[in-house]
């Protein structure tokens, strides 16, 4: 589905009025960011990246499209962080690399975990430390911070304030009213920006179609204490290497019942590291141990804290469950998925768990107990910010179609008018000027992936290749042709691979295959290009009709 179909490329922008460009997190869960503009300078808010699904192999990652504004980095005043998540903060180390001193505005504990991430990449950044309640000026963008609740420590909304109309982006949002820090959505905060008036009000939608309320973090407590005690040997509990509230409980639940805690894979250490020296994350003493250490000690003495809820093929418990990590589980461990499932992840993540249960694994997850509960605002709380704000216009954001159209019909429901909730999806141009928001086009985007070291360099062709290739097979067919008369030499000979029969299969069409050949020459066909377009079309014909096949077909002539 796609809101505006019928969008051009967006008129210049009227001096009066804003521009907000998401260039991702409308129409999937992932890769949030987006680009505000006033009078010639731009704020971006969160600069997230998407992992890659089944279909797109090789893939490590996908980066927003930042053709949109590559062009235009200086006019960059700051990216604003609203928190820790990958989805949110993952994509700013390749930004960075088009302007390095780009001001990073966060909360202590997401600029710590930018920073750490950014010394990978050997980039230095510039930082602005803000807390809730904290104001700054930016040009003629004026920022807010407010407090919410999140999955992870120290999030923020940020409202944004120019002579053009106001904004007010939630980030990441639940309305927990026991959280483990203490630490709850500042509704106060945002009824007092309602009174002040929010002309835009861009909200969480990932848990729109959800009714009534999220569940509080401390529900889960009660239940990873009966797993620790009625686990018999390892307890393995898989979760993001950003959640600290989850990482907090399994701490405690290990302490209480006689456990040591390992911390397995490279982002999990260095996050609870960082959280730890920052006060964030209470570790009782001697209770987290070297993973070395743990591999000695008795079964039922050990908790390993690691990546790979989500299914990764490369984090700790996918590998774990395909034997290739070094930590092994078996009959009598428990492995714990502290997740929930993002779209697209689920065959990644039943394979992952059918593996370890063919292992000899119990394995819990979010379908078999109360293991975890989601970070995102449901149906009952979004309308209780919509009655509490009282906006002028509404744009759902972060989530799938789906998600977005839910959070509309919520911000409905509650008499905001129908034209005033604008539904857009990645690269739809929204000005905001007069107190209205409305669509004024869209730009072109492409899916920028990340696969090893390259950068942008893989389209979308190059993986639709890809795929055919996993699920169809490659052949080469290899002839030599006189270029005198245009009779076929040598060959043609055909190699396949990925394919379940036997290269003499293709035996039976290789006699037409130098027909054709002989045929395409000698009606004036003498170059290489549409002789090799010849093969490809015979052996195709001959792979579609006898083998049930589409491979991909790789023609070689040499001219002798």
């Amino acid at each position: 589905m796609n809101f505006h179909p019928e969008l051009k490329a967006p008129p210049a922008l009227n001096p009066d009025a804003m521009r907000i460009v998401p260039l991702g997190g409308l129409g999937e869960v992932g890769r949030n960011m987006a680009v505000f503009e006033y009078r010639g300078k731009l704020l971006i808010v969160d600069c997230g990246v998407l992992f890659p699904e089944d279909n797109q192999p090789g893939v490590d990652l996908i980066l927003p499209d930042f053709s949109y504004i590559e062009d235009r980095m200086d006019d960059v005043e700051a990216i604003v962080l609203t928190h820790g998540h990958e989805d949110h903060i993952g994509a700013v180390p390749y930004l960075l690399r088009l302007r390095r001193d780009i001001p990073i505005i966060g909360s202590q504990l997401t600029l710590a975990f930018i920073e750490a991430k950014l010394k990978e990449h050997r980039i230095t950044p510039v930082t602005l430390a803000v807390k809730e309640g904290q104001k700054e000026k930016l040009h003629d963008f004026d920022l807010e911070f407010v407090a919410v609740n999140h999955s992870i420590p120290d999030a923020l909304a940020v409202y944004i304030n120019t002579p053009a109309g106001s904004v007010l982006h939630t980030g990441d949002f639940k309305m927990d009213q026991l959280p483990l820090d203490g630490r709850i959505t500042d509704l106060r905060g945002f009824a007092r920006l309602g009174e002040q008036g929010v002309d835009l009000f861009m909200v969480d939608s990932t848990n729109a179609e959800s009714p009534g309320f999220t569940m509080s973090e401390v529900e889960i407590t009660p239940v990873l204490d009966q797993q620790f005690a009625n686990a018999t040997g390892r307890v393995v509990v898989a979760s993001f290497a950003s959640h600290v509230h989850r990482v907090q409980q399994v701490l405690n639940a290990a302490h209480a019942h006689g456990r040591k805690v390992a911390f397995v894979g490279r982002s999990m250490v260095r996050n609870m590291g960082i959280a730890s020296e920052m006060g964030y994350l209470t570790v009782p003493p001697n209770l987290v141990v070297d993973v070395k250490k743990a591999d000695e000690m008795p079964p039922n003495k050990v908790v390993y804290m690691c990546t790979g809820s989500q299914g990764e093929p490369m984090a700790a418990l996918s590998r774990i469950a395909n034997l290739d990590h070094r930590l092994k589980v078996g009959p009598g461990d428990l492995v714990i998925l502290a997740s929930s499932l993002i779209p697209g992840n689920e065959n990644a993540v039943y394979r992952v768990i059918n593996g370890l249960m063919r292992l000899g694994a119990t394995v819990v997850h979010q379908g078999t107990a109360r293991v975890h509960v989601s970070g995102h605002a449901s149906a009952g709380e979004l309308l209780y910010c919509y009655n509490i704000v009282r906006p002028k216009n509404v744009m759902p954001v972060h989530g799938e179609v789906r998600h977005l159209l839910a959070n509309g019909n919520l911000a409905i429901k509650t008499g905001i008018p129908k034209n005033r909730v604008v539904f857009a999806e990645n690269g739809v141009v929204v000005d905001l000027q007069d107190g209205m928001a409305k669509v004024v086009g869209a730009i072109e985007m492409h899916n920028v992936y990340v696969d090893g070291s390259s950068v942008g360099e893989i389209t979308d062709a190059e993986l639709k290749d890809r795929r055919i290739m996993s699920e169809e097979g490659f052949v080469s067919v290899f002839a030599v042709v006189d270029s005198a008369n245009g009779k076929v030499i040598s060959g043609p000979t055909v190699h396949a691979r990925g394919i379940a029969e036997d290269d003499s299969v293709f035996d039976a069409i290789l006699p037409k295959i130098k027909s054709a050949l002989e045929d395409a020459a000698a009606s004036g066909s003498t170059d290489n290009h549409q002789l090799q377009q010849v093969m490809r079309r015979t052996l195709g014909r001959f792979a579609g009709t006898k083998l049930r096949r589409r491979p991909i077909i790789i023609p070689i002539v040499i001219e002798a």
